[in-house]
């Protein structure tokens, strides 16, 4: 994955660059107090209930606990204080497991006064200067940021985008507060870098929805969300579960994948071709007869339909 740009523009800029290219100029956000490092017990430093990253890589952590151990902790930690008298580590989380895995006794950190909706942001923007970040921890950060700007929850932006998607489609106007939703949206996609609200709407809103065998590997970067994007439409679970440990073990290209599937397909056609036709269709009869199906107009209408194509074939 290509090494990813500073957020330059949209929400909390400033900050960004700020906390993530010299976490010691904190004490330039909002305050004029000096932010210099210092050191907190290990013991008085807790994670975020909320916490935006999902997946460490084990390879990659024990290379950063191995280079502590020879060099030390080189970047302070992030914190906030807390009323209980402890502090919450904002950012910084993989320098504080490997410091948790060396059991230091003090770690160097910045220390900022900020309040919860502040420490979100840092935390999530952070996690968005990853290079190893994968589609389903970038969507879902992405989605906290989109929410926290719109002063609403994740549901909240996905429905503003799919509400503006519709309007655009129907040539109508959105509503004004949907319409200024929408507008912060774009603009903090702008500062991302990486989506319109139309293309993080139809490639990424998509993968929160996928099963979750899938979703594990894909997190774990074991498989490009194009992949796993089409081995979560296998409704099979074992089928599923097969062609996964296939695509990651034999590192199957997307057509490779979508062969697979099609010849999946194939093999429940023929299985439930075997069954005679007359068979068939005498259990379809007794499933409509004990259904409710008569009882949604919609859905009635389709049948009345469907049995006029089956008379007009038998006459």
């Amino acid at each position: 994955m290509s090494k990813r740009q500073p957020l330059s523009q949209g929400l909390s800029a400033s900050l960004a660059q700020k906390f993530i290219s010299d976490p010691s100029s904190v004490g330039d956000f909002n305050s004029n107090e000096s932010a210099l490092s210092q050191t907190v017990p290990m013991a008085k430093i807790q994670l975020p209930v909320k916490q935006p990253r999902r997946y460490f890589d084990p390879e990659k952590q024990q290379q950063l606990t191995d280079s502590i151990q020879e060099h030390g902790i080189l970047e302070p930690l992030l914190l906030r204080k807390l009323e209980n008298g402890n502090y919450e580590l904002v950012a910084g989380e993989r320098r504080y497991r490997s410091a948790q895995a060396l059991k230091l006794k003090n770690l160097p950190v910045v220390i900022k006064e900020l309040d919860d909706k502040q420490a979100l942001q840092i935390s999530l923007i952070e996690n968005l200067q990853r290079d190893d970040l994968n589609a389903i921890d970038e969507t879902e950060a992405i989605l906290e940021l989109l929410a926290i700007e719109i002063d609403g929850t994740t549901e909240d932006v996905a429905s503003v985008l799919h509400r503006a998607n519709h309007a655009k489609t129907r040539g109508q106007e959105l509503e004004e507060n949907v319409f200024l939703q929408f507008q912060k949206i774009e603009k903090v996609l702008a500062g991302v870098g990486r989506f319109s609200p139309e293309s993080f709407r139809t490639s990424r809103l998509p993968l929160l929805n996928m099963p979750e065998d899938v979703l594990r590997v894909l997190r774990a970067g074991n498989l490009e969300f194009t992949k796993a994007r089409a081995i979560a439409r296998v409704k099979d679970e074992v089928q599923r579960r097969q062609l996964l440990t296939s695509a990651t073990g034999k590192n199957l290209s997307l057509t490779q994948i979508k062969d697979e599937i099609a010849k999946t397909k194939s093999i429940d056609i023929s299985e439930e071709s075997e069954i005679p036709a007359t068979v068939r269709f005498t259990q379809v009869v007794k499933a409509v007869n004990q259904s409710k199906i008569w009882d949604d107009p919609k859905k009635r209408r389709k049948l009345d339909k469907l049995i006029a194509e089956l008379k007009a074939l038998l006459d």
